[in-house]
């Protein structure tokens, strides 16, 4: 009963709620009707038992799931995750909940973004796949899914100017497109993009963007040759961004630990952050671009 009170009793009380239970908060990510959804929605797909973890397919509704830090260990700092596979599915274990349980620790809230996805029809990745109309809707979604945590950052506990974004892969294009959308104070407040960054066409590079995270491994067939294109257009407009090439990798190792160097990519992650001022209480001290 005293449980039941507890999450009925308004916002706050909701999120003190799903502290003390360790359970976690789904909200869309559109209030309203979702931009461009078709006609008659296909049905969204979930495959367990993968090597990756859980996989979602076919997603046209899209969601954030919160997961809120312990309130003594909270620094204020929320995070947007946005996993990979190609615009076609979603990593949702190995770069989405794993991760987001780990920057929980952290004291740092997660949201895990299950972004729209263009419907899978074949096996495997389409050798003609189109990335910029395949992640179109999902760089939409992450564009919005910034605005809705700012939206609630004070019932949740964070500063609205410390909300950054963390993409996988693919998930890092989704990334890629909050950091450069033309509103500048609609960007997120730092970026980290993990083995992937824009895979299609080259986007234009605003001018005063907030600090950037970048990592990949010189093995990886499959990203390196994006995130260096993307990481030398930075430095081309003029921005510091911070970048970890690792000597071994592959691609899609999230956080699992394989005995390479790109183990040691979250350990970075958090020492950049903290540089940065946004695993302190007071107001992050940077450079926009540094």
């Amino acid at each position: 009963m005293g449980r039941s009170i507890c999450c009925i009793t308004g916002t706050l009380a909701l999120l003190a709620c799903v502290a003390a239970h360790a359970q976690q908060v789904t909200l869309p990510v559109w209030p309203g009707a979702v931009p461009a959804l078709p006609h008659e929605a296909y049905p969204e797909r979930t495959v367990t038992g993968t090597p990756l973890g859980t996989v979602v397919l076919d997603v046209t509704r899209p969601t954030l799931t919160a997961y809120l830090p312990d309130p003594a260990r909270a620094t204020g700092t929320g995070v947007i995750v946005a996993p990979g596979g190609a615009c076609l599915a979603l990593a949702m274990d190995l770069e989405g909940t794993s991760v987001a349980r780990w920057l929980q620790g952290q004291g740092i809230a997660a949201f895990v973004l299950k972004y729209r996805t263009q419907r899978k029809q074949q096996e495997g990745i389409p050798p003609d796949l189109d990335m910029d109309r395949a992640c179109r809707d999902g760089m939409a979604d992450g564009i919005q899914a910034v605005k809705r945590v700012r939206e609630k950052a004070r019932a949740w506990g964070l500063s609205p100017r410390r909300i950054g974004f963390l993409g996988f892969s693919a998930g890092a294009m989704v990334a890629s497109g909050a950091l450069l959308q033309a509103d500048a104070a609609a960007r997120p407040d730092f970026v980290a993009l993990i083995y992937g960054a824009p895979f299609g066409a080259m986007p234009a590079i605003p001018k005063n963007l907030p600090p950037v995270f970048m990592a990949w491994a010189q093995d990886d067939d499959q990203a390196r040759a994006a995130a260096a294109r993307f990481y030398n257009a930075l430095l081309s407009a003029g921005q510091r961004p911070e970048a970890h090439i690792y000597a071994n990798g592959g691609h899609g190792f999230g956080l699992r630990r394989q005995g390479t160097s790109s183990d040691q990519w979250s350990d970075s992650l958090r020492a950049w952050m903290k540089a940065q001022g946004f695993l302190g209480r007071g107001a992050p001290t940077r450079t926009p671009g540094r």
